[in-house]
């Protein structure tokens, strides 16, 4: 029999995953998220060539990324976030989905700690953030493991 102490810890433990199984186990958000992790590897959102990188970069509604030496206020860290991020019609162009439905996915993506978000002039760009998702991810893994062993 597991030890009742891990037992409660995995207990507690997947209770806090549970936003981030929750936003994963829809097919539209695994999709969101395959999009900018794509964007975040390769620069550029998947199945656009470099001419649409080009041309998404030059559109004003999809702000491009900041100069930091001309303006001080742009930090690095949001230009790197405006570097792998793409804003809600980024995403809408690459999945054919609403910009509402996009927009209500992002957030329940956002909420699991899956995605973040900058502003960057009159649009949100989202990125993937997977730190505190991750860590809590690793701590059930291995309570997981510990029970595993204790069962063997």
């Amino acid at each position: 029999m597991a030890d009742k102490e891990l037992l409660r810890q995995l207990q507690e433990c997947f209770n806090e995953c549970k936003p981030a199984f929750i936003a994963m186990g829809d097919e539209v958000r695994l999709t969101i998220i395959n999009v900018l992790a794509t964007k975040a590897l390769t620069g550029h959102a998947p199945g656009a060539s470099s001419e649409d990188a080009r041309l998404v970069s030059s559109d004003p509604a999809v702000p491009g990324i900041p100069d930091s030496s001309d303006s001080p206020a742009v930090s690095d860290d949001l230009a790197a976030a405006i570097k792998k991020g793409m804003s809600v019609k980024e995403i809408t162009n690459m999945t054919k989905l609403s910009r509402p439905a996009i927009s209500h996915h992002l957030k329940i993506l956002k909420k699991a700690g899956l995605v973040d978000s900058v502003q960057a002039g009159t649009s949100n760009i989202y990125y993937i953030t997977f730190s505190a998702t991750t860590d809590l991810l690793h701590q059930l893994t291995s309570i997981l493991y510990k029970l595993k062993g204790k069962n063997e």
